[in-house]
């Protein structure tokens, strides 16, 4: 018996009694001679390497958008409290006489304006409700 031959045949001894109770045994221990599957495992594993690859790539895409999300609110964050500072330190004396201060806050000088009508709305409303109450309540 040449030495080639019985590595064969004992592998093979191996593999038809593990075979033969019903189930396989993990690839580490019993490593298979076949190309074709060792060909189809490689093809499956690169298959889930590029799944998790994927996965990566959208989840630090998730990631640097959370990032820039945050990064924008602090930003207009940071411009609401420096444009509030500057319009309560603003004053006629120290404003430019060319207007270019009122000119770059005019969105916020348009909100507060809108702000300011709609308290003055609500309180409105609210001293009509207690008229309406006090009519209400006189015999």
């Amino acid at each position: 018996m040449s030495p080639e031959n019985s590595v064969s045949n004992s592998m093979d001894f191996v593999k038809n009694m593990w075979g033969n109770m019903g189930f396989s045994l993990p690839g580490m221990i019993t490593p298979t001679f076949d190309v074709e599957e060792i060909e189809k495992r490689v093809k499956d594993l690169k298959a889930v390497e590029g799944w998790l690859k994927m996965n990566l790539s959208m989840l630090q895409m998730s990631i640097q958008g959370l990032e820039m999300q945050c990064a924008t609110l602090t930003a207009v964050k940071a411009i609401g409290e420096m444009t509030a500072s500057q319009t309560s330190a603003a004053t006629p004396a120290t404003a430019p006489a060319d207007g270019t201060a009122q000119a770059a806050l005019w969105p916020w000088t348009m909100m507060q304006q809108m702000q300011e009508k709609m308290q003055q709305t609500l309180a409105e409303q609210a001293a009509a409700t207690e008229g309406t109450k006090d009519l209400a309540k006189r015999p």
